[in-house]
């Protein structure tokens, strides 16, 4: 059967979804122009005629993967109720203890990231859209008298770092971080960075 022809938005996206299960399957060091053609049944010229080179395919790849996720963080930063609730919504929500998808392959892509420019430009970008769309309701919170925080881009900073920290614990070292402890020190993170008790961040939440 021939195969169907594709727009070349709807070729990319293709190309960039198997890449993405490429790279989760093989890692990014070991993973080949020639692994996403195959999976595709297409050609490697074709891979190339799209991306230019495997550093490119695999920056959109992990661009790509992002999407869904800046996406949902957005919509809960953007919801019309407290900051403190949508503060919480987010932390427990990209925490390794909630339910975003992609670990793995975001640990692939930091390690990857030391050695290719293209990619560590791509991390960095993703990276400062996450933190500045917390920042953005801690300094909404402070404004609404909700709580103190002196410092909401290094506030942001903090608790991405610690969440990052996490899921790198939690996914590569199965077993060495219960959920349960997890999520008890993200709440007491975010507490602590609201000037609030953790009870009282529990409840405000609510």
């Amino acid at each position: 059967m021939a195969r169907v022809r594709l727009s070349v938005a709807e070729r990319r996206e293709e190309l960039l979804r198997a890449a993405v299960e490429q790279i989760e399957a093989r890692g990014v060091a070991a993973v080949r122009i020639a692994d996403v053609a195959s999976a595709l049944g297409v050609s490697n010229a074709l891979v190339l005629y799209h991306f230019s080179t495997k550093e490119r395919l695999v920056a959109a790849a992990f661009a790509h993967a992002a999407e869904d996720d800046l996406a949902h963080l957005r919509k809960l930063v953007g919801r019309r109720t407290t900051a403190v609730r949508r503060l919480r919504a987010a932390v427990r929500w990209y925490a390794p203890t909630g339910t975003a998808k992609g670990w793995r392959l975001w640990i692939e892509g930091w390690a990857a990231a030391l050695r290719e420019p293209v990619l560590r430009d791509v991390a960095q970008d993703l990276d400062r859209q996450w933190k500045a769309a917390i920042t953005e309701v801690l300094a909404e919170g402070v404004a609404a008298g909700e709580f103190g925080c002196p410092d909401p881009g290094g506030a942001a900073l903090r608790l991405t770092a610690l969440l990052d920290g996490l899921a790198v614990q939690m996914t590569v070292y199965g077993g060495a971080v219960s959920r349960a402890r997890a999520q008890k020190w993200v709440d007491e993170a975010l507490a602590r960075e609201l000037g609030l008790r953790r009870e009282a961040l529990t409840a405000a939440a609510r």
